[in-house]
């Protein structure tokens, strides 16, 4: 027996608006969620290298000192005279915290150690200096 079928079939068609709105949303969370995996802490300097540097646990305060000779905590520019007060301010009262010092290669030795001096009057700071570990041999940067 045949059955006859008087509506008019459509064509097939695959709609791609939904498929692009997924693949929008997808893009956008990897864009935002890479941004997160970067250092954020203290501003971008040109660190010394140095072979026996080891990984430490994530800094609580980072102190940074840019080629031209300012210095921040944090992203804060601050004295060096205020720089220890600050610190311990952030700190609290009997806490410990790893305190990291960024200075650019170009800087003045002096003044690395100045910084450095300051921050070990402060009680609970634990001192740490940032350095960047030379590239394996063979490897380009």
């Amino acid at each position: 027996m045949r059955v006859i079928d008087n509506e008019i079939e459509e064509p097939l068609s695959i709609n791609i608006l939904p498929m692009i709105d997924v693949i929008f949303a997808i893009l956008a969370f990897f864009i935002i969620s890479t941004l997160f995996l970067t250092r954020a802490e203290g501003f971008p300097v040109d660190l010394p290298e140095a072979e026996t540097s080891q990984p430490q646990q994530q800094a609580d305060i980072t102190v940074t000192i840019k080629n031209n000779g300012d210095i921040f905590l944090d992203k804060e520019s601050v004295s060096l005279n205020a720089l220890a007060n600050k610190v311990e301010s952030q700190l609290g009262t009997n806490q410990k915290a790893l305190v990291t010092v960024q200075a650019d290669k170009r800087i003045d030795y002096g003044q690395v150690i100045a910084v450095m001096d300051k921050l070990r009057t402060v009680e609970g700071a634990n001192l740490g200096m940032a350095t960047e570990q030379p590239a394996p041999a063979g490897i380009s940067e």
